[in-house]
């Protein structure tokens, strides 16, 4: 069996380092591998769309944003299919089909769509598409027959349900969709980045976010203002390490040679965090220390994003040929699941042959 991902993101805002920590590094890695025969990343608008049905052009316009933040990280569309989830018009039709093989009940014990509903306070005015989201998704994963899925934690409820519904399926038509695997970052501080506030998690609307496509300028005026620990008001203060923003972005990216180069009093973060916790280091250092890492991870991506901006007709050609790509892939499944259900009627021509001498008989 072919080994197949399927991965992906909402367009509803640019992409921060939240992403390319929790996702998009990862995805470049196992891209690059050469362990997959097939790699599809989604550009997911129609999702997007159950909690912007208000907003379509916020979903419009960051289609390219997304789709810079992707090649600009190293995704390579000569080996990854970049597409845009509307133009696959497949998706749609098997979302019908599966939401007969869930409950109402089911969707509403999956502990993601609970946890998303309260965040948005959706309560009783939740849209349907939104609620059936975990269909869609079901619909996106085995359209490709994807084995693969690269996750968070969280995510994991989402993925559980795509098995329950592949597995229903296949007893009840034939063994058409394939059950896929999830894949969990290896690195837990990579996980979730809480924002520069020290809020637990980034969000736009909250203005605590690194984005991938902030200038040099900007990531370090971020940096600089993070939220750290409010009692280590003096240098020789003791400080709090556990939920420090600097300390959590540290464990994500620096590497060995980072202390060499930028804090060479120090062999490595332990020791850096022993010192802070006891008093006598200051928070700028350590920001500063933290720029500087941060700084040269993001230079090779700013590079990259200012060559793709220079011609966005291509990132838009780029975005057509994977979808064409990814449409034939789906057309296919899609014939097999409606033959797999018996309503190919215009394709199986030993119903056509059976029922007209059952006429003629008559």
């Amino acid at each position: 069996m072919s080994k197949i991902i399927l991965t992906g993101d909402r367009p509803t805002g640019k992409l921060h380092i939240g992403h390319y920590v929790g996702s998009l590094k990862r995805r470049v890695e196992l891209q690059n591998s050469g362990d997959y025969d097939e790699i599809f990343i989604m550009i997911a608008d129609a999702q997007a769309l159950t909690d912007n049905a208000d907003n379509p052009e916020k979903v419009r316009q960051n289609i390219i944003e997304v789709a810079l933040d992707y090649l600009s990280c190293g995704l390579d569309p000569n080996i990854s299919t970049l597409l845009i989830q509307s133009q696959i018009p497949e998706l749609c039709e098997l979302s019908f089909y599966y939401m007969n093989l869930v409950t109402v009940s089911r969707l509403q014990r999956n502990p993601t769509v609970k946890s998303e509903i309260q965040m948005r306070n959706f309560e009783t005015s939740i849209p349907v598409g939104f609620f059936t989201y975990p269909i869609s998704q079901a619909a996106d994963i085995t359209a490709f027959k994807a084995t693969t899925v690269p996750v968070g934690e969280d995510q994991l409820p989402m993925l559980e349900q795509t098995k329950e519904i592949v597995r229903k399926f296949n007893t009840i038509y034939d063994e058409v969709l394939v059950e896929p695997d999830s894949l969990l970052s290896e690195n837990k501080a990579c996980l979730r980045l809480p924002g520069t506030d020290g809020k637990a998690k980034m969000s736009k609307s909250l203005n605590n976010c690194i984005y991938l496509s902030d200038t040099e300028d900007e990531v370090k005026k971020k940096i600089m203002n993070m939220y750290t620990d409010p009692n280590h008001i003096r240098v020789d203060d003791p400080g709090q390490v556990e939920g420090n923003p600097v300390f959590v972005y540290l464990e994500a990216f620096a590497k060995p040679e980072h202390f060499a180069e930028y804090f060479s009093e120090y062999q490595n973060l332990s020791e850096v965090k022993e010192h802070y916790s006891r008093g006598g280091l200051g928070d700028v250092k350590i920001k500063r220390f933290l720029n500087n890492v941060l700084q040269e991870e993001l230079a090779p991506i700013r590079a990259r994003r200012k060559e793709y901006e220079k011609d966005i007709p291509n990132v838009y050609e780029i975005l057509k040929k994977g979808s064409e790509k990814a449409q034939a892939v789906a057309a296919q499944t899609l014939s097999e699941v409606k033959k797999a259900m018996k309503i190919n009627y215009f394709e199986d021509t030993e119903l056509i042959h059976n029922q007209s001498k059952k006429f003629t008989q008559q």
